[in-house]
């Protein structure tokens, strides 16, 4: 899959893009908060996307060094800068994370331990009838489900990409690879494949 159609939110100051890839080194303190319950405010995240206006399924390929608190990297999507999902591995409590944020104008916050390898792993976002059903894998292969969520009330145009940011430092270096935008699966509820 091109990248051509790809542009950046807050583009980072060191990327490089290949045709199926791209690195990312986060630039100083970038974070997508809005409205916390401790009153936090942040729209400084970097996020590779692309408009869909359809339905579908994007998935991709997450590589990193997660070690410093709140390193974080996955995948978003945007409406506008106060409704929004990301979801991906996040370090937290000294240790890798898997979860997601979903933001109605205030930000909730979901995670759980990360059962897998968090310097490799997958994300898979379908967008079908206003509703999403996030699911990541540390093989490919098999896909959990992370959230399943209403979103949208009707059909809009989204902002959806790679996602990575650094709340407490600069530094941190993201691989994303594997980009495939497709009509969204199909697959049942708990078909994991």
């Amino acid at each position: 899959m091109s990248l051509s159609q790809y542009d950046w939110l807050n583009e980072p100051s060191d990327w490089q893009a290949g045709n199926d890839w791209l690195n990312v080194t986060t630039d100083h303190k970038t974070d997508f908060w809005q409205q916390t319950w401790y009153g936090f405010q942040r729209h400084s995240g970097h996020v590779f996307g692309r408009y869909v206006e359809d339905n579908f399924t994007f998935q991709l390929c997450i590589e990193g060094c997660f070690e410093h608190l709140y390193d974080q990297a996955g995948i978003m999507l945007l409406v506008d800068e106060k409704y929004w999902l990301k979801g991906g591995v996040e370090y937290s409590d000294g240790q890798a994370t898997i979860g997601s944020v979903l933001t109605r104008h205030h930000s909730d916050w979901s995670m759980g331990i990360f059962p897998g390898n968090p310097s490799k792993f997958w994300l898979r976002l379908t967008c079908e009838e206003g509703y999403l059903r996030l699911q990541y894998s540390t093989d490919g292969l098999r896909w959990p489900l992370l959230r399943l969520s209403p979103f949208l009330e009707d059909k809009q145009r989204v902002f959806v990409g790679a996602m990575c940011c650094s709340p407490e430092r600069q530094g941190l270096q993201v691989k994303f690879s594997d980009f495939r935008l497709t009509p969204p699966i199909k697959k049942p509820l708990h078909d994991l494949s």
